[in-house]
């Protein structure tokens, strides 16, 4: 399992779907998902975000979407030897709702295991960008609850996943999102052709 991680207007998505197709030219089988809206329940639990529940109600909300998406898919195809590619995961949690919410990391990692039924990563790219230059990037779409946070939000939300990063440096893999397209894709490629080969 390979998840995706970084802040708004990092790339992972576009990446992920790149990643993906390049896997299967390879011949593995691939499978891609995405949280919350992974599943018909995930989706219904993205629309709760507007409502702007409080970082803890957030918390369970996307615990919930995380349980149904590892019973639904990830757990399945896991078990059918496919590759699975998630678009954020637990880290996401630890980040948002952990380091920049202020819910105590200790307890999310602890629910997070309980969720995923002990379903975790075995590799997270970790898409790095200063938030400003993500929010360039994304421009004047139309934004989404996080994406309506101030940036000092956002700035906690990066601190928070390079923390990640320096506890499980083998898990956790840093990809400079700061480049161009093609030179991210070549260096995500990179680290999952050496992860693949050990």
């Amino acid at each position: 399992m390979i998840t995706f991680e970084g802040v708004e207007g990092s790339g992972k998505t576009t990446q992920m779907a790149r990643l993906g197709r390049w896997l299967r030219g390879r011949g593995y089988k691939v499978e891609l998902t995405r949280e919350p809206h992974g599943t018909a329940l995930g989706a219904g639990v993205r629309r709760l975000f507007e409502l702007g529940p409080r970082p803890l109600a957030q918390t369970f909300l996307f615990l919930a979407a995380r349980q149904q998406n590892v019973a639904e898919k990830i757990r399945p195809w896991l078990a059918s030897g496919r590759i699975v590619l998630c678009d954020r995961y637990t880290d996401a949690t630890l980040a948002y709702q952990g380091y920049a919410g202020g819910i105590d990391p200790a307890t999310i990692r602890e629910l997070n295991v309980r969720a995923t039924g002990g379903v975790l990563p075995d590799l997270t790219l970790l898409f790095d960008l200063d938030p400003a230059e993500g929010f360039r990037r994304i421009g004047r779409r139309r934004r989404d609850h996080f994406e309506r946070q101030a940036l000092a939000f956002h700035g906690r939300v990066r601190r928070g996943y390079l923390e990640i990063q320096r506890a499980e440096p083998k898990r956790v893999r840093i990809v400079d999102a700061s480049r161009t397209p093609a030179e991210v894709g070549a260096q995500a490629r990179a680290i999952i052709e050496e992860f693949l080969r050990a």
